[in-house]
């Protein structure tokens, strides 16, 4: 039975797409997932349609991204090529995660969507309560579900987070990426953020990318898993082509290391 908080919620009465967005094994060319970003049917982007989330209908909102993204995912055939989905979640709208959990696994089962094919990301750019979010994420690897912490360095969770939960994948904030060719600092961090995530056995993305050379630094520090326009904006409903970079990059490369 769902709890009293999930019954009571109020529906999210503005009707959603998905936009999809690829993260890319720049190493094998090949698409490691597909991110759901959520949009307006009326055209409008993220921001319009979060603005309209409030802590009444904040677990209709992210009850309905969950199974829109699950179904457009399974009409699209993503997970054929080996793809997984990458949903975006509100940890503040999971109360208990087993019964909340019940419309994804009824819309992954009713799709023939695999579970396991399925990734929860999250931000932490808003405070949370940590031994909530911690239970959040032992049950859904339990429940066969990867996770990933979403724009990582730039919010509240951070470094203690991951002393007590080791994610499948950390994504590194844009931020840190942004200008990365010509700034030996954020080269340091993300060298030793690296590191740290390669000791603990979690995977690294960088997100965010959108020049040939902040690409070349990055794959010259072993990154393999990357997103940003360089590869492919977000597409509604639909795949997007990759555009990979070209064989250049190995000349911004040699740009970079000549600079320091």
């Amino acid at each position: 039975m769902p709890c009293t908080a999930c019954r009571d919620g109020a529906a999210f009465d503005i009707a959603i797409t998905m936009a999809f967005q690829p993260i890319v094994d720049v190493a094998r060319r090949t698409v490691f997932a597909q991110e759901a970003l959520v949009r307006g049917l009326d055209g409008s982007g993220a921001g319009a349609v979060l603005a309209q989330v409030s802590d009444a209908n904040r677990y209709g909102f992210d009850q309905l991204c969950r199974t829109t993204a699950i179904e457009q995912a399974a009409a699209l055939d993503m997970t054929a090529s080996g793809a997984a989905l990458s949903i975006n979640f509100l940890p503040n709208a999971v109360y208990e995660p087993r019964a909340c959990i019940r419309a994804t696994l009824e819309a992954a089962l009713r799709t023939g969507l695999p579970t396991h094919a399925i990734i929860f990301e999250f931000t932490e750019n808003e405070a949370l309560d940590t031994g909530h979010l911690l239970n959040i994420l032992r049950s859904y690897r339990a429940m066969g579900f990867r996770t990933a912490i979403d724009d990582f360095g730039a919010g509240y969770a951070g470094l203690g987070l991951l002393t007590k939960f080791q994610p499948d994948i950390v994504k590194l904030d844009m931020d840190l990426v942004r200008g990365i060719d010509a700034d030996p600092i954020k080269r340091s961090v993300v060298r030793h953020t690296l590191a740290l995530l390669d000791d603990l056995g979690i995977r690294p993305v960088c997100e965010g990318i959108e020049t040939a050379a902040e690409y070349a630094v990055l794959r010259d520090l072993g990154v393999t898993l990357m997103q940003g326009y360089l590869f492919a904006r977000p597409v509604v409903n639909a795949l997007a082509d990759i555009v990979w970079p070209e064989d250049a990059a190995g000349d911004a490369r040699a740009a970079v290391r000549a600079a320091g």
